[in-house]
């Protein structure tokens, strides 16, 4: 093919613009001024002097405009193209071929590289690039994407290998490698609103066989570096391994095809706390290589000795860069010097397996090195913070820096006893350790002055403040449930006398008011011991299997008088409620306390929100409530948009006698005893609380797990007529140590018929029944008694006279009473103190049968 030369480049389609409307333009504008000059030759006579002035001033106005608009560059003249132009030149001296076509693929422009592509064609046979490739059928699938992209107007560029083809330049042996690219080009005048495309095609061959042989040459490295006798890794600033060399591979037991890069972490593969102590790092940046003897993981679980020569630097942001360490085996008959290999493993197994954290300091304080526990002792399992180089005042609470360099200058000095220092943590004030420290009196070459031991004693502090708090609490109950033991007998006693004498008098007997007065105070005072005995834990419980979303919405008419117009109140209930196992009477005064101190909390109103919802085992194992072990929960929240509580409060909420209210607004007991119910019913209860937000109570109900049982079709059942006749002829034995109770009892049971016979122990009570061969109907019995209670009496009565009904009464019971009351439905139960009718109903009921 004979090179294309100057003179046979296609003359590019903008060399036309003087043609079509610029041509037209002339045309017109040399007829107006013909017309105008035929015009004045015919009628120049008739014109006057003064409109051919005007005319001609016109004339010369608008000549004088276009001059000065060429000049400002407000006209151009048209130029021709009459030979390739500068960006001519600039195309053709690209190394690579290109081509302006059409979106049809019709040539409009060729470089001379491309000319060279297609040598053995003449000029008038340059096609365009996809026909240049039609014959390649391993170029075909890419040639007709770039088709598809030129028809669109799209930029694409595909890479075409040709196993024998056209080259730019030199001739090579074998494969050609091609870079074929194409995108649209702007709109341009003279095109005739044809769109083009600017096709390329490089010879890229050469950079091709550059980057294989790069490629080999890493794949050797890497394959050195694989078969390499020692173990390499390396791992991101998140402790994530990025790389792992078969060796290493080998002596985990990991299989290196399986290995993608970040699903190892840096923990799974270093025994304990070491990798915390690999991610360390200087903080100026520096890169410095540390000697690290430690144990690594293998797949199977056991330990691989091993020596790290180990380098991290921080980047300039303070993060943790990429690590680089190399892992020599120190397992057994690797090394020569045996007894030197098993000393150094030994010591750098009892260094960083131990559970202190240790620490060495310089002279000024600074740490120069730790052992892997200490990284956990002190919050940087991952290396947020850099250690070395760290004052480790730095780390400790400003109250306690002073004593720790105190400390600090004692061990420098070489003295033999120095207290040990306790402080918490600057970065989280719920860690807290306590340190020994010790000074090194023949030190090597190192900068280390001091040795810090450091033990973690943050679940001791805590162990402690929850067994002070549970004694405290504990000592408060104790003393409550003692006290309103004997209250809840006296009581008994004015109550019971009290109607006695109401008995006897008539309505309008000036007595009669005065003794309904004694009777309600005392009715009130046993609301108060009734508190006493929910938060001390002594009540006895009536468990029943309860869903608690039914029994929120039984009480919400309750609470909507209870809280009044001024605030809003919401129920939002989960699907399929869980049931619990708790004492309805209870658990509703549980809910309606903590609805009535949300009312309390918001005086100008608000919002009271009631939910309920399941809590399973692992989003209960995600709460940070002390305490509270994971398990399934029914979850009760009461919520309000109130005052919120301080802080200094919080922690007193729970405590009997407590309260923040005005004096005689509130006793103290709300709280208290919703905490005492809740705990004795197995539950759990926290407040979440923001000040000027609100405060959410948290109530968590175990989930109770009902056996199946088979089910047995019942005939259905009458509801239990109110008994009216309270009096009999029955046979009562009465068990009771208060002198009072017991005559108040006594009398009460007389007076409506019965055969009474008493008692004022659980011994004399067998001896009474022997002495009457056992013949009652009823015993009525005290659960808390000298010599022998009520329970063993039980049993021992049991044994000879099963048939007798048993009443217990009591005004609390013991721990181990009560759980045994709580789950005998064959014996009832009369909770002091009792009123004559309260007595004598429930003595008629249980001798009728009608609670059974």
């Amino acid at each position: 093919m004979t090179p294309l030369t100057q003179d046979s480049y296609p003359q590019p389609t903008t060399s036309a613009r003087l043609g079509g409307t610029g041509v037209l333009r002339v045309i017109l504008l040399s007829a107006l001024f013909v017309g105008l000059a035929v015009t004045y030759s015919v009628y120049g006579s008739q014109i006057s002097s003064d409109t051919l002035l005007l005319v001609l001033g016109i004339l010369a106005v608008i000549g004088v405009f276009c001059l000065f608009g060429l000049a400002a560059g407000l006209f151009k003249l048209s130029q021709t193209n009459d030979g390739p132009a500068l960006q001519s030149a600039i195309v053709d001296s690209l190394e690579y071929g290109a081509v302006v076509a059409d979106r049809e693929g019709r040539i409009i422009y060729a470089n001379a590289a491309y000319g060279e592509l297609i040598s053995g064609l003449d000029r008038n046979s340059v096609v365009s690039v996809p026909r240049l490739f039609a014959s390649a059928a391993e170029a075909s699938e890419a040639i007709y994407r770039l088709s598809r992209a030129a028809q669109d107007g799209r930029r694409a560029v595909e890479d075409i290998r040709l196993t024998d083809g056209p080259t730019i330049g030199e001739a090579k042996n074998g494969p050609v490698w091609y870079r074929v690219s194409v995108h649209g080009l702007p709109e341009v005048d003279g095109t005739n609103g044809k769109k083009l495309v600017l096709w390329s095609v490089e010879d890229i061959s050469r950079d091709r066989e550059r980057q294989e042989s790069i490629f080999l040459e890493l794949q050797k490295a890497i394959d050195y570096l694989d078969h390499a006798p020692a173990g390499f890794f390396s791992t991101d600033g998140r402790g994530k391994l990025q790389y792992l060399n078969a060796t290493l591979a080998n002596w985990l037991g990991y299989d290196l095809a399986e290995f993608d890069v970040g699903a190892l972490s840096l923990s799974e593969i270093v025994r304990g706390d070491g990798s915390g102590l690999l991610l360390g790092g200087r903080s100026d940046g520096q890169i410095k290589t540390e000697i690290i003897d430690i144990d690594l993981v293998k797949r199977d679980g056991t330990n691989l000795p091993v020596r790290l020569l180990h380098r991290a630097a921080r980047l300039a942001e303070g993060d943790l860069g990429e690590t680089r360490t190399l892992v020599l085996d120190r397992s057994p008959g690797v090394d020569a010097s045996e007894e030197l290999r098993n000393a150094e493993v030994r010591f750098s197994r009892f260094f960083n397996d131990t559970p202190f954290a240790i620490a060495g300091l310089d002279g000024d304080g600074k740490v120069v090195r730790t052992n892997a526990p200490f990284m956990r002792t002190f919050g940087n399992e991952h290396g947020e913070k850099v250690t070395e180089g760290l004052p480790l005042t730095a780390l400790l609470s400003p109250e306690t820096q002073a004593k720790f360099s105190v400390a600090l200058e004692a061990a420098k000095s070489n003295q033999a006893l120095i207290e040990p220092v306790d402080t918490i943590l600057s970065a989280n004030e719920d860690r807290s350790v306590r340190l020994y420290v010790t000074g090194i009196a023949d030190g090597d070459d190192s900068d280390e002055r001091v040795i810090v031991y450091a033990l973690d004693t943050t679940e001791q502090r805590v162990l402690e403040q929850q067994f002070a708090q549970s004694q405290k609490m504990q000592a408060v109950g104790q003393l409550a449930g003692g006290i309103a033991h004997d209250l809840n007998n006296i009581l008994t006693a004015v109550i019971g006398f009290s109607d006695l004498l109401l008995l006897n008098l008539r309505p309008n007997d000036p007595s009669f008011k005065d003794t309904m007065e004694i009777k309600q105070n005392a009715n009130r005072a046993a609301g108060l011991v009734r508190q006493l005995l929910a938060f001390s834990r002594r009540q006895t419980l009536r468990l029943e299997v309860l869903e608690v979303s039914l029994l929120v919405d039984d009480l919400t008419v309750l609470f909507k008088r209870l809280i009044g117009d001024s605030i809003n109140l919401s129920v939002d209930h989960a699907p399929h409620i869980w049931p619990v196992r708790a004492d309805h009477i209870q658990l509703e005064q549980v809910v309606i306390n903590l609805v009535v101190n949300a009312r309390d909390a918001m005086p100008e109103g608000g919002d009271v929100k009631i939910r309920t919802r399941n809590v399973e085992e692992a989003e209960a194992a995600t709460f940070d409530y002390r305490g509270m072990p994971a398990a399934d929960y029914v979850l009760v929240e009461v919520a309000d948009t109130g005052t919120g509580i301080p802080q200094e409060v919080l922690e007193k909420i729970f405590e009997p006698f407590f309260t923040t209210k005005d004096i005689g607004k509130g006793t103290g007991l709300g709280l208290s005893t919703v905490y005492g119910i809740v705990k004795q019913t197995g539950g759990f209860i926290y407040a979440d609380t923001e000040v000027g937000m609100g405060t959410t109570f948290k109530i968590f109900l175990p989930r109770y797990m009902q056996k199946p049982e088979p089910v047995v079709e019942h005939e259905p059942t009458a509801k239990p007529k109110v008994v009216r006749d309270l009096t009999g002829k029955e046979r009562i034995l009465i068990v009771e140590d208060e002198d009072s109770v017991r005559a108040f009892a006594s009398r009460a049971l007389a007076s409506a018929g019965y055969v009474v016979h008493e008692a004022d122990s659980g011994v004399e009570a067998l001896e009474v029944l022997e002495e009457i061969d056992g013949e009652v109907e009823l015993l009525i019995s005290d659960v808390v008694m000298p010599e022998m209670d009520g329970p063993t009496l039980l049993t021992h009565m049991r044994e000879r006279y099963p048939e007798i009904k048993v009443i217990f009464v009591s005004g609390y019971a013991e721990e181990n009473i009560r759980k045994g009351l709580e789950d005998d439905s064959s014996v009832d139960f009369l909770a002091k103190p009792f009123s004559l009718k309260q007595l004598a109903q429930k003595v008629k009921t249980v001798l009728s049968g009608a609670g059974e």
